[in-house]
């Protein structure tokens, strides 16, 4: 690899699934990790397949489709684990194993409860191990930024006499500054002998919001590889965000004299993938990708914007995948332009995927004037959905008004050609559309939370509705789009009985994958 590149290793699909509401069925990681494929990422940390038969068939099925990127799963330092990832990763025409132990002393002393050597000897019998499965192998000491910077250099010099190929530097717990974490990452080239023999990575998490920060003075420190999350998800606060340090890097060229291999073009397509898939919604200020990133209404701004753009804009809309126009079809638009819309936007589907989302556009375009790119995104976002399961919304009823509860007639088809009809009554329409379908489905759950979010602009703006709800002690997340709220909410609900039903019929040797091994983190 040459020192001017940096390797993007991409674990969204492993720490930024771990964030809560966040868990992905194996259909979306697919889609997740094509899209990473796409954008260019060098490494596709899938997951960590001992966590539970789920994650270990979600790993498999990724790798055996052999994208292109690395294919890595994460493993504690025990030879089950190893194994399962070999058994999971090894499909992958490049594939990794990545294991991890902690060595921090409050993580020594609390949760491993094992003296420095055991430690030490823990990772280098891991990582010999890996090694005889696998050329490519990771280390992380979990946990660094904590760990005495003695020891530290002591733990990574055993890793790499143990043959590890790539050694990872995590800020766990979001603790460390970026002047500190420069030092450390300096301390390590000057005190580890061969350590220019192998990647250094980093890997950090967002609590104190420096995690892009700390990242981009570890690379600057030396390190070569970046750890990072779409939008930044993951556990607590978050990871750091993949968008921003390669734009860092990218609009910052000139200071940091380093390239990616990422299709920049490629970040806000694949960012509304994760957002629409996860139900984490952007913040309209997120930095690259967010909706105000590139808008500009201080009149000073406005008048700068139209002499020269470079005045107020330091990056291109165009550069991240973001289009400058905005109002773009009709009830009239025909098929072709349909499809050359959605590649301007950044998406390709095949000709099934297409001919789905043309007709829900359709739909949209003989209920509202205008169709505008957010509502071009909503409806490809939530095409994949709408058929996922064993009911579909016939038919949607409500009335309301201020002196009685509200009601909600509602029409259900089973797959099987069941029509079936229910009334019911709520303190809103929503509260009575939810009723009826839990009257219907014989499925009954516990509301925890419901999103609103405008796709476009407008009266008739293309709602999207995200609903996150409680059965059998496990949490489930719909997503529904519709100019009405109640159909939105409704089509939302909808789809968390559909996956309650579909989990239903899986058999019971899938462990629960929030179990404390799939909550490991670096």
């Amino acid at each position: 690899m040459s020192q001017d590149q940096v390797r993007i290793f991409d674990t969204t699909l492993r720490d930024g699934e771990q964030a809560p509401g966040c868990s992905m069925t194996l259909r979306e990681k697919l889609r997740v990790a094509r899209a990473l494929s796409e954008l260019g990422v060098d490494i596709i940390e899938a997951g960590f397949p001992a966590a539970s038969p789920g994650d270990f068939e979600a790993v498999k099925a990724i790798a055996d489709e052999d994208l292109g990127p690395v294919i890595c799963g994460l493993a504690r330092c025990n030879p089950a684990d190893i194994e399962k990832v070999h058994a999971a990763v090894k499909g992958a025409t490049k594939n990794r194993i990545h294991v991890f132990v902690a060595t921090s002393q409050i993580h020594r002393e609390h949760k491993l409860k094992m003296a420095k050597e055991e430690v030490i000897k823990s990772a280098v019998g891991a990582i010999r191990m890996a090694r005889e499965l696998c050329n490519d192998v990771e280390f992380s000491p979990e946990d660094a930024s904590r760990t005495e910077l003695a020891y530290l250099a002591e733990v990574v010099s055993a890793a790499i006499e143990a043959g590890a190929t790539t050694v990872n530097i995590p800020d766990t717990v979001g603790y460390t500054v970026p002047a500190e974490f420069d030092e450390l990452f300096r301390y390590l080239k000057k005190h580890v002998a061969r350590i220019d023999d192998i990647v250094l990575s980093v890997h950090c998490h967002n609590d104190l919001g420096m995690a892009v920060a700390n990242s981009l003075a570890a690379v600057q420190a030396g390190a070569r590889q970046v750890e990072c999350t779409i939008n930044g998800i993951g556990e607590r606060a978050g990871n750091c965000s993949l968008e921003e340090v390669v734009m860092a890097l990218k609009t910052r060229g000139e200071f940091f004299d380093l390239d990616t291999g990422i299709d920049t073009t490629r970040l806000y397509p694949t960012s509304r993938l994760v957002s629409s898939i996860t139900g984490m919604h952007v913040p309209r200020n997120k930095a690259i990708v967010g909706e105000n990133a590139f808008a500009h209404e201080a009149g000073i701004h406005q008048h700068g914007m139209l002499q020269h753009s470079s005045t107020y804009e330091i990056m291109r809309p165009e550069d991240v995948g973001l289009s400058r126009s905005n109002l773009v079809l009709g009830k009239h638009s025909g098929r072709h332009a349909f499809r050359d819309r959605v590649r301007e936007l950044g998406f390709e589907l095949d000709d099934f995927e297409t001919n789905r989302a043309f007709q829900e556009f359709k739909k949209l375009a003989d209920k509202k004037k205008d169709v505008y790119d957010g509502d071009i995104e909503a409806i490809i976002m939530n095409a994949d959905s709408a058929t996922a399961g064993p009911w579909k919304l016939n038919q949607l009823e409500v009335r309301t008004s201020s002196d009685n509860p509200a009601s909600a007639t509602v029409s259900l088809l089973h797959e099987d050609g069941t029509a079936v009809e229910e009334t019911a009554q709520g303190d809103g329409p929503i509260a009575a559309a939810f009723q009826a379908l839990e009257h219907l489905t014989g499925v009954e759950f516990t509301l925890r939370n419901f999103e609103l979010h405008s796709a476009s602009i407008g009266e008739d703006a293309l709602g999207e509705v995200t609903v996150t709800v409680d059965h059998d002690d496990r949490s489930y997340r719909g997503r529904g789009t519709s100019v009405d709220i109640v159909e939105a909410g409704s089509r939302a609900c909808l789809e968390v009985i559909n996956r309650i039903l579909r989990r239903q019929k899986r058999t019971d040797s899938e462990s629960d994958p929030s179990a404390s091994a799939s909550r490991a983190t670096i």
